[in-house]
């Protein structure tokens, strides 16, 4: 048997448990949300299978299996494999909890359905061997999310956030249609393996270097990049299950795109050089908006922007290896944290917090960085910085500095010595963790993903302005209790929490205001 079939076969039961959810009509239909749960149970053993496949017998592409070049086929890779693995397991997880989550919703059927066909949609794209399904299912995927959104219509500001996800997602479809014709023109072909050893060793020209540019665009557009991010941090009128979905492949669809057609975005350093700007602005961006959001879900949701951004920003550093890693944590953590929000309010609500908070002063945030920074060349000079290119090194610095501001919460004059002796422990273990995971992750995608090329002058004038910037936001971040008192920061606060408004001048643009309630 081919080992190209199973992941094929993934998304099958898929597809006929979203049928048969549609028929499934009425409150708590009986037959749909056990289907879809075996459905993507099924799935989740087809992913595993696949994985074993390629680990006995290798990658693998399959012949397209359709009518003169249009039809799925498979490319099965380390790439392909982790993110099958990554969309099954989550869509198994989010399923089951939706199974109890929508009990006694009139359309659960219909909810069902949807979620069934978006998961069997993102498994199309993620081991698409050729131009033709991925941009089907990269399309599909939105469509069927857009339905998700809009699962209570009635609400004001889940037609406004749908109305935008609109919107952008057809502009990103757009920017895929538009790189995928010209990598078609550039290499005479549509399956992506040809076309990826062809650019590996340099080919496609001017239309490989426009085609970059598109991609480029596509992602950005499809992971919420600034300032097209503000449909989901308003995704909290959905149901909490589509909250933990997107982090199946949906939102970081981007990031995957970026690095399916990693050797093509090498052909293109000044599209690279873009997407670290975007990315990190982005990062920087959402992480600060994260701080001053009140509800738990619209900070996650926040968070989610940051996060993406930094995938953005690997991307353009060119670690794609480290990309898909933090694509891998980040949706396991993050559709974790949504899924359990209700839970943490309640239990952080129940906490008693005798005696004075632990706010660092200077002395302590300077001792935290410092002390952040030996830990990390501790650590690096273990693992050997001599094999690690400046990108990657400059990437654990950025890391670090989120260390940095853990430890000087122990630091600070008023936290308890178990306290410090807590962050010191997690800080060497994420220093640790950090060079043991990128190490892993480059081993497992060495044949797969390239290098990161020798940084020129812009790579490296780009890498020290985003390395000084994360520190500078690191240390305001790590100091800024001792300023939230004054008026400044005070009002600095409100307009971090409202995003600098840039999300309401692009509901004016589009008219979202102008949207009423159904009488």
């Amino acid at each position: 048997m081919q080992h190209f079939l199973a992941p094929l076969s993934a998304p099958v039961p898929l597809l006929l448990a979203g049928a048969i959810g549609f028929l499934d009509r009425g409150r708590r239909p009986k037959l749909s949300p056990l289907l879809a749960e075996t459905a993507s149970l099924l799935a989740l053993l087809a992913a595993i299978f696949s994985a074993g496949g390629l680990i006995l017998f290798g990658a693998v592409e399959s012949p397209v299996l359709g009518f003169k070049g249009f039809g799925p086929s498979v490319r099965l890779d380390a790439v392909s494999a982790t993110m099958l693995l990554l969309v099954t397991f989550v869509g198994w997880i989010v399923v089951r909890y939706a199974r109890t989550y929508l009990d006694g919703e009139a359309r659960q059927g219909a909810f069902t359905g949807w979620l069934c066909l978006t998961l069997a949609s993102v498994a199309l794209l993620v081991t698409a061997g050729n131009l033709f399904q991925l941009a089907i299912a990269w399309i599909a995927t939105s469509l069927f999310l857009h339905r998700l959104l809009l699962f209570y219509p009635q609400r004001i500001a889940a037609q406004r956030a749908a109305r935008k996800k609109f919107i952008t997602a057809r502009l990103g479809d757009a920017a895929l249609l538009g790189g995928a014709f010209l990598l078609a023109a550039a290499y005479g072909t549509s399956d992506v393996g040809t076309i990826l050893a062809a650019a590996k060793l340099g080919a496609g020209g001017a239309l490989a270097i426009a085609a970059a540019g598109f991609l480029a665009i596509a992602a950005v557009l499809k992971s919420a990049q600034f300032p097209a991010h503000g449909w989901l941090t308003e995704v909290m009128e959905t149901p909490t299950p589509v909250s933990a979905l997107l982090h199946a492949g949906v939102i970081n669809a981007g990031g995957f795109l970026l690095i399916r057609f990693a050797d093509v975005m090498l052909l293109a350093p000044g599209v690279l050089a873009a997407l670290v700007m975007i990315g990190g602005f982005t990062a920087l961006f959402g992480s600060l908006v994260m701080l001053t959001q009140p509800a738990v879900k619209t900070s996650l949701a926040w968070s989610t922007v940051a996060q993406m951004g930094f995938m953005i920003f690997e991307c353009g550093l060119a670690l794609f290896p480290l990309a898909l890693l933090h694509i891998v944590a980040h949706s396991l953590y993050k559709a974790h944290s949504f899924l359990a929000s209700g839970g943490a309010v309640e239990r952080v609500a129940a906490i008693r917090r005798p005696g004075p908070v632990a706010v660092p002063k200077a002395g302590a945030v300077a001792r935290a960085f410092l002390s952040a920074l030996a830990i990390y060349v501790l650590v690096g000079a273990c693992f050997g910085f001599e094999n690690k290119s400046p990108q990657a090194i400059a990437l654990g610095a950025i890391l670090i500095f989120g260390v940095a501001y853990m430890l000087a919460q122990g630091f600070a004059d008023a936290a308890p010595r178990a306290l410090t002796r807590r962050t010191a422990v997690y800080a060497l273990a994420t220093s640790v963790g950090y060079f043991a995971l990128q190490w892993a992750a480059t081993a497992i995608t060495v044949n797969v993903l390239p290098p990161p090329p020798v940084p020129g002058p812009l790579e490296w004038a780009l890498i020290a302005l985003t390395a000084a910037s994360f520190g500078i936001v690191a240390i305001v971040q790590a100091m800024f209790p001792l300023w939230a008192n004054h008026p400044a920061a005070a009002g600095l606060r409100v307009h971090l929490s409202n995003g600098f408004y840039a999300n309401a001048v692009f509901d004016r643009l589009i008219g979202a205001w102008s949207l009423r309630s159904p009488t």
